[in-house]
């Protein structure tokens, strides 16, 4: 085997390796960016049905309180599930991807600053997509809370007959 063969069969090995950790970045960046963005339609979803229910709601239709309240505060949870874990999510991305620029950096042996810069901006925006989909759920939950507080404050019980 010769220098030349030797040389191309290096540098095909690095091309490679290139590739391969340009297909990891992108695999993560898929995988991160799918789950926030399913966790963000359902979030979508079960605001825009709950604000339809609660503008729908009759309360003369509930006998008992606690079906009324099980009733209203059906698909919350999951509201409350995907605020709290979204920032996780996206942190998780962004610690991927930082990883996965240092393991750059050292594979490379040498240090690029712009390199250095654009693998860090490129793994945050993970971080910033977990807090677009986390942010405007908290608000959604809060404001379904207070008024599905309100509504179940003010319902009374029904009366079934006369008192004696």
């Amino acid at each position: 085997m010769g220098l030349r063969s030797g040389l191309s069969l290096l540098t095909e090995l690095i091309f490679f390796r290139d590739k391969k950790m340009d297909y990891t970045k992108n695999i993560v960046d898929l995988a991160i960016f799918s789950i926030l963005g399913f966790m963000g339609f359902i979030a979508l979803w079960f605001t825009v049905e709950r604000m339809i229910f609660l503008r729908r709601f009759n309360a003369g239709a509930y006998s008992d309180r606690t079906e009324m309240e099980t009733s209203l505060t059906n698909n919350m949870t999951a509201l409350f599930i995907i605020y709290s874990n979204a920032p996780y999510v996206g942190l998780l991305g962004t610690v991927v991807g930082i990883m996965l620029t240092f393991y750059e950096m050292g594979m490379s042996g040498g240090l690029n600053a712009s390199d250095i810069m654009v693998g860090m901006s490129l793994a945050l925006k993970a971080t910033a997509l977990g807090l677009v989909v986390a942010i405007p759920t908290l608000i959604a939950y809060n404001a379904l809370t207070r008024k599905i507080s309100v509504i179940s404050n003010s319902w009374k019980e029904p009366v079934t007959g006369s008192r004696a």
